[in-house]
């Protein structure tokens, strides 16, 4: 009896195990079939993506090794870097938010640094009504964020919005991908008194400086006297009239926000000015130089950087022309434009590397960089699980459409001075298309006339695309 009683409990337990059994081969079996198609097609997708990204990882590696000044590269995987400053490095700068003194290990996702700056080669940074007008909040909510004292978070009326605007608001892109084959954008840093670059500066097609420097006779032979562009912070702005004093040509962009005294100045001067439209670098280096090198990207083939903070010993922070304000973090800085270095983006020159002669062999070639580039989208997009080549134009949030190449109205208003109304502060917005250079005409009909815009922070996927008449569709 009492063996009967145990055959009878171990039986059910037998069972369950037996059933388990059978229902996770069953599952185990549904699992491989559903998913054992699509692996082995990523798998033979992203082998070769992987490769190639490594291989990429090596030549950037190799790039610091070389030209970082005591910075190295230390490779985690196919996308993901350290950058690592030596043992001894006196870092100086004291975070209060963390309480910590800054690192010197900086962590870098290579692949989406690769498709962000790649992107921006392609992409326009100045704030325009055709953006405003495809954003589906552009007028009611994106509007009034760029406009200080508005004393409202949305415009109901679009009107009180476009007056605030109007005198720095182009219809379309004044400046475009390609237009430009090499910009210099110069800092304010004080190193630039060590080195006379001021004839190198002054070669380049375009020059883009920062908020109030100074450009004379005095610091000629150091900075140069070319000023092209300059993009300031709203306090600089404030400054505008005596900023721009001796050039009627130069473009001032704002970067943040505007504010109706800064329009009383517009009114009265000669220079285009315009608002920035670019995105938030959270990982990246700060301030107003970090925002020059993404507008001069968006215009130019080549950009050379001056008077940024990326030589050893930085223990203060500098400028040239002043005494200083309390300044960023140079080791988060220099990591970063070093990082850029490397991937094409940039080209450095300061003190430390003036010695040198002018050999960027160690950067990858722009093939190289086109190879590493493709392998990044493809493998993103089967990350995300998409498939089939969605084009150039994959990342289109938002679409738009607007007229041809130089239509619509120009910035401005009715109650601008004799001064600015018999000036040639729209010469950028009302220039034929044909007067464009040849790089930037072949780019505008390779992307058939449309003008790519960042949305909001630095997601990749966030665009906002304008559409333009090309002149075979009149």
């Amino acid at each position: 009896m009492r063996d009967l009683r145990k055959t009878s409990i171990r039986r059910p337990s037998l069972l369950h195990l037996l059933c388990a059994a059978a229902i996770f081969s069953l599952f185990l079996f549904a699992t491989q079939t559903s998913f054992s198609g699509g692996n082995r097609q990523i798998t033979k997708i992203n082998r070769p993506d992987v490769q190639i990204l490594s291989d990429f990882q090596s030549s950037v590696q190799q790039c610091v090794a070389n030209r970082g000044l005591g910075l190295t590269a230390q490779i985690i995987d196919h996308c993901n870097l350290i950058l690592k400053f030596p043992e001894g490095t006196n870092s100086t700068w004291y975070n209060e938010q963390f309480k910590i003194f800054e690192p010197l290990e900086y962590k870098y996702d290579v692949c989406e640094a690769i498709l962000l700056w790649e992107q921006y080669r392609n992409m326009t940074t100045v704030l325009t009504r055709e953006y405003l007008d495809a954003r589906p909040d552009g007028w009611l909510e994106y509007a009034p964020k760029r406009i200080a004292q508005l004393g409202t978070e949305k415009c109901y009326n679009r009107t009180f919005c476009e007056e605030h605007l109007n005198m720095l608001l182009p219809a379309k892109p004044p400046f475009h991908p390609r237009q430009f084959r090499t910009c210099a954008v110069v800092g304010n840093s004080g190193d630039l008194l060590k080195t006379e670059f001021g004839k190198e500066i002054d070669s380049h097609d375009a020059v883009i400086r920062d908020n109030e420097a100074l450009v004379n006779e005095k610091y000629a032979k150091y900075v140069g006297l070319k000023r092209d562009f300059r993009l300031v912070v709203r306090g600089a702005a404030r400054n505008m009239i005596t900023i721009l004093n001796g050039s009627d040509d130069e473009v001032l962009i704002i970067k943040s926000l505007t504010h109706r005294d800064f329009n009383v100045m517009i009114k009265r001067i000669q220079n285009p000015v315009y608002l920035f439209q670019g995105i938030v670098l959270r990982r990246g280096a700060k301030g107003t130089g970090m925002k020059s090198i993404e507008l001069a990207l968006s215009m130019c083939d080549i950009v050379d950087i001056y008077g940024f903070t990326v030589d050893p010993g930085y223990t203060e922070w500098t400028r040239y022309f002043s005494t200083p304000r309390k300044g960023h973090n140079p080791l988060q800085g220099r990591a970063y434009y070093q990082l850029l270095e490397c991937l094409g983006v940039i080209r450095i020159h300061s003190p430390m590397r003036a010695q040198r002669k002018h050999d960027w062999s160690d950067i990858p070639s722009r093939e190289t960089i086109g190879r590493a580039h493709a392998a990044a989208v493809r493998l993103k997009k089967n990350q995300a699980g998409e498939a089939g080549d969605l084009g150039q134009f994959r990342n289109c949030k938002v679409w738009g459409h607007a007229g041809p190449y130089g239509s619509g109205p120009v910035s401005g208003s009715p109650d601008m001075s004799d001064v600015r109304k018999n000036s040639n502060y729209s010469k950028w917005e009302v220039m034929p298309f044909e007067k464009l250079r040849k790089a930037a005409q072949n780019h505008f009909a390779q992307m058939e006339g449309v003008s790519i815009y960042k949305m909001d922070g630095n997601k990749l996927d966030d665009l906002v695309c304008v559409k333009h008449t090309m002149k075979s569709e009149v």
